[in-house]
């Protein structure tokens, strides 16, 4: 787990981004987002006692909704139905929302949030199931003579 109230601390004692990253064993591009995340909250050192990393990572980081509520989400329904069309892939059906978006004034998703909202769709539906099983427990030969 990664050390955010080290990385806090380490950064209010005026540490350099180096020797934070040495003492904490975090890439460099994690102390950035820490610090810049921290500098966001108004999360300074001395933080709370009773404050944990599991906490902190709650309140910096927490994911409860990666699409913001004013953007459109997609029309499933359509999508399927285009994409069993021949010609029609993913990235013309996104031009297309996009631009029904802008012309309804709506806020469109990106592509790639496009895409993960269709394939997250796509695994609802689905309808196979794996079996797990143990090597040789069920084998089937057929021969031809």
């Amino acid at each position: 787990m990664t050390k955010y109230k080290e990385i806090i601390r380490l950064t209010g004692l005026g540490f350099s981004q180096h020797k934070i990253m040495a003492s904490c064993g975090v890439a460099q591009k994690t102390v950035v987002k820490v610090q810049k995340r921290a500098r966001e909250l108004n999360l300074t050192w001395p933080l709370d006692e009773s404050m944990t990393d599991t906490e902190l990572q709650k309140i910096m980081f927490s994911k409860e909704s990666s699409v913001s509520p004013n953007k459109r989400m997609p029309d499933y329904a359509y999508i399927r139905k285009e994409l069993l069309r021949n010609g029609v892939s993913k990235k013309l059906l996104w031009t297309e929302y996009m631009e029904d978006c802008r012309a309804n004034g709506d806020e469109p998703l990106m592509y790639s949030q496009f895409c993960y909202h269709i394939q997250q769709d796509e695994q609802k539906r689905r309808a196979t199931m794996h079996i797990n099983r143990k090597l040789g427990e069920q084998v089937e030969v057929g021969y031809a003579w």
